[in-house]
Order: C-alpha cells, then structure tokens, then sequence
C-alpha cells in the first residue's frame, strides 16, 4: 500500500517537510508521499474541510497560518492539543479528524539536545499564534518562572503577561530566554529580524525559523555573545513524532 501525507499552509516554498519525512518513511520501510498543500487565506474556509472528506490524506501537518484556524473542523483534539489551542498534525482513524500537537514534542527535544535547562528562568516570547503556544505550554511544563509574550494582538494565552512589542523595546525587559516564534526572517525575507539589535536582553536566542537555518535574529544574537538555537532540530523532530503518531493511527 502507498501512503499519502501531506502539509497545508499558505505559503510552503520554505518548506524542508517533504525530504525530511520521505526520508522517514524510507527508513521505517514504508511506501508512500508526502506533498505540500497550499491554501490562499480567502479560500481556507471553503477548501480545507472539502480537504477532510476526500479523504485522500493518510496523514496531515498544519502550518502558518492554520494552526488555530483548523481545529473547528476536526473531530477531536488530543488533550494536549486542546489546552495549547494549536494543531500541527491530524491523523485520521475510521473516517474521524483528530488533531495532535507535535510542536511541543519537537521544541522540548531541541531544548534537550542542546543541554538548556529551564526551570526557574524566565522567558520572552515574540509571537502570539499557533507555535508560540506550544512552546509556553512546554515552557510551563519544564519550570519556566515567568514568562512574557509580545504580541501585535490582544489576545491572551491563559492570563500571561502579554504586552506589546513598543512596550518591549521601550523598556529594559530582561530574560534568559528570548524566543522567536514569528515567521519574520523566514525565506525568502532573509534580511528582517523581529526586534532590533538592542533589544537583544538575554541569555540564550532560540528561532523556530529553520530557513535560513541561521536567520538575521540569531546572526545578532550572536554577535552580542549570546548562545543561539536554530528551529532546524524542532522541525525534524516534530515531523518524527507526527510519523509515529501517523504509523500507530494507520499503517
């Protein structure tokens, strides 16, 4: 049998998924494609759950910008995934949606194998969507002691502090770890970075961005001394566990 799996986002021409979980399915011996979906935001509403019932898909991962926006038309979520408020990867069971969230499987490993430990720091988070609600439930999970999230909207994530990015830059807001889970510096917008260099107040600089693997954000973290962290490995190890979820759910 030849499996189908498949990642929807609005624009994928940065996207590494596709060698990296051919090559996962070439080592688990399993016969199959993996293809990106792109979905214009005007046509998300009407395209997606069209998407769901073909049922063509053996698989699914979820990317900018839809990571909140398809959990109306799925099934059921993992409690996990419920709590974060965020999907990155549905599986399918006996014609039934469920959505998973292997972002926080990915981000804890990458902080593993780069040997951060995390209880009792602090942390600032740039971005309020999808990814960046993953990484505050495993920061949350691990000890963090605070944690800051800007954001250009008003929504908040379960009451933390969330305050604007003129009210970061303006002031001396200090921490261990700065975050980035925006998109900004993603391929091909190689020459932007979320903050400017002087707001750069912390320990270690960690971007969810893998192309380019070094982006402008860590360049200057960098250069200012601090320890810095590609979203390469988060990627990679993501897209394992949505494997593994995938091959126990179907193959």
């Amino acid at each position: 049998m030849t499996y189908q799996f498949g990642l929807v986002g609005e624009k994928l021409g940065h996207s590494f998924s596709p060698e990296i979980h051919m090559e996962l399915m070439q080592k688990d011996g399993i016969s199959g494609f993996y293809e990106l979906v792109e979905i214009a935001k005007d046509q998300f509403n009407e395209t997606f759950p069209a998407l769901l019932k073909v049922a063509k898909y053996n698989g699914l991962n979820i990317t900018v910008p839809y990571k909140e926006a398809v959990i109306p038309y799925l099934d059921g979520l993992t409690p996990e995934a419920k709590y974060i408020g965020a999907v990155n990867t549905i599986s399918f069971d006996q014609g039934k949606s469920l959505g998973h969230n292997t972002d926080y499987y990915g981000f804890l490993t990458m902080l593993l194998e780069n040997d951060i430990t995390i209880k009792g720091s602090t942390a600032v988070v740039l971005g309020s969507g999808g990814a960046a609600k993953a990484v505050i439930k495993a920061l949350l999970d691990q000890g963090v002691s605070d944690i800051t999230v800007l954001s250009t909207s008003k929504e908040k994530f379960h009451a933390f502090h969330t305050i604007s990015y003129d009210f970061f830059l303006s002031n001396a807001v200090t921490c261990d770890l700065l975050i980035n889970c925006t998109p900004v510096g993603m391929f091909p917008d190689i020459e932007k970075s979320p903050i400017p260099k002087s707001a750069f107040r912390a320990k270690v600089a960690i971007d969810l961005v893998y192309n380019p693997e070094e982006t402008l954000f860590l360049l200057t973290a960098r250069d200012l001394g601090l320890k810095t962290i590609s979203g390469l490995r988060m990627l990679t190890a993501q897209a394992e566990k949505s494997q593994e979820i995938w091959q126990r759910s179907e193959i």
